[in-house]
């Protein structure tokens, strides 16, 4: 996304400061807020339109208010669409509640008033692009034919079209509601894990969705937990807007106040409804994801990318030390290794305090080795790497991430011998080169997938069916 966002997401920051201007703890609370600014460039990048917020001035202005958790400072031209519940997003989508937000978009739970059932719209900004609704019909398109399950796990589009407003048109894809994000059902656990036989069948259906879309061309670009998701139940759609209501609750408007008059905002925003589940009490026939967000996927052989925008703990080292190569299908395979290991356990496999780029590059050394020479000659902050830095093994993040956080909750943990097929595939996803690295069909037939992940899959579709 390029243009009026770079306003936007100023816009964010500026005005979040702003509601804090008069309090007794402005300045720590201001500065708070500017080093976390620093901190999401670095480790959630955004594209180049997004960044100028780290280094703009402090505002001045006063008198905005904001709501947590909802998307009230994105308004703006170019920026979101004002959508209140109860009208309609075209001719046929009556909007009964807020799904969730994002930088690029508002999801809205709507009833589709032809099929009578309940869809997701997908609400993007003013100055998107409309890509990911273009890649996703290509990627779902039935003329690509089967290839395997893989296809099933993407996002499917049901419909999309465009509606206009105060802030600009905004391109709208229909699809179908979803639980939640992997990792917002494991916030929502106390112990923040899956059971191991969910974990499995998880990690087997990321694994056949990436294969998929890279088999069609695509790299998605952006694989972590938030961007898998939990499938809805099928009985969800007998549900009545009462019925939901009672079940979930009903829309609770926040007022919205500023000092001036702004058409760009409502009246009023609506935090967002929670349809998960927490990730210890999901069972297996219900551990069914979906892979989202295509909005940053690319097709290699007709687009070249030079720059990564995955979160840091999980981008591929390539972005860094190859700049000037193009990203091929072998970042994504990066992503999904440490993936992999986070939806196993409790903690991320590179888990140091990663606010910059060197404290991530030398917490993949203590694990992988050195880096490629002509790396290390490029790494500015290779002489600032101290000789007595505590090295963690494979062995020791694995009884830290994944074994003893099962072991403490009581839960089913690995044996030796799926350990030992785990690091085999693991180790060979995340190798320095890209070219080196294991392909996703190479990741498929691995014997973790084969042995432990793929059967995990195949008894929660029985179970399932029966």
């Amino acid at each position: 996304m390029h243009g009026p966002n770079s306003r936007l997401l100023v816009s964010h920051l500026e005005k979040t400061e702003l509601a804090v201007e008069h309090t007794p703890h402005k300045g720590i609370i201001c500065d708070m807020f500017a080093r976390i600014a620093k901190t999401r460039l670095q480790t959630c990048r955004l594209p180049q339109a997004f960044r100028t917020f780290a280094t703009k001035p402090t505002p001045t202005l006063t008198d905005f208010g904001f709501i947590k958790t909802t998307e009230s400072f994105f308004f703006c031209d170019g920026g979101y669409h004002p959508i209140v519940i109860g009208h309609r997003l075209g001719d046929r989508y009556r909007v009964v509640h807020k799904l969730g937000f994002g930088f690029y978009s508002t999801t809205w739970l709507a009833r589709d008033n032809q099929h009578s059932k309940y869809v997701a719209v997908k609400v993007g900004t003013a100055d998107s692009d409309g890509k990911e609704v273009e890649v996703l019909t290509r990627l779902t398109d039935p003329a690509a034919g089967n290839q395997g399950p893989g296809k099933s796990m993407i996002l499917p589009v049901l419909d999309h079209y465009t509606v206009s407003g105060v802030n600009g048109t905004h391109p709208c894809l229909v699809t179908v509601p979803t639980r939640c994000s992997l990792f917002h059902a494991r916030e929502a656990s106390r112990s923040s894990l899956f059971p191991l036989d969910v974990a499995r069948s998880l990690a087997a259906q990321l694994v056949m969705a990436v294969a998929y879309i890279h088999n069609q061309g695509y790299v998605h670009g952006d694989v972590h937990l938030g961007n898998i998701l939990l499938r809805s139940p099928s009985k969800f759609n007998h549900c009545s807007d009462e019925e939901l209501y009672e079940e979930f609750g009903a829309p609770s408007p926040e007022v919205i106040w500023y000092s001036e008059p702004n058409p760009s905002f409502p009246s009023h925003v609506y935090p967002s409804m929670w349809l998960g589940k927490a990730s210890d009490e999901l069972t297996l026939p219900e551990a069914k994801l979906i892979l989202s967000d295509f909005a940053i996927a690319f097709c290699p052989s007709k687009e070249l990318r030079f720059e990564s925008y995955a979160p840091l703990k999980v981008r591929p080292p390539e972005d860094r030390f190859e700049s000037q190569k193009p990203l091929s299908f072998a970042s994504d395979i990066w992503s999904l290794g440490c993936t992999i290991w986070e939806i196993l356990g409790k903690g991320q496999l590179f888990d140091a305090w990663l606010f910059t780029e060197d404290d991530a590059t030398a917490d993949q050394i203590d694990l992988l080795g050195p880096l490629p020479s002509e790396w290390w000659e490029k790494w500015d902050a290779n002489r600032q790497l101290s000789v007595q830095r505590e090295s963690r093994s494979w062995h020791q993040r694995f009884e830290d991430h994944i074994q003893q956080p099962r072991r403490l909750k009581s839960m089913e943990m690995l044996d030796g011998k799926e350990r030992d097929a785990l690091f085999e595939m693991i180790r060979s996803m995340l190798l320095f080169r890209p070219e080196d690295r294991a392909s996703a069909r190479d990741v498929l037939d691995s014997s973790w997938m084969r042995n432990w992940a793929i059967p995990a899959f195949e008894k929660g579709m029985k179970e399932g069916d029966s």
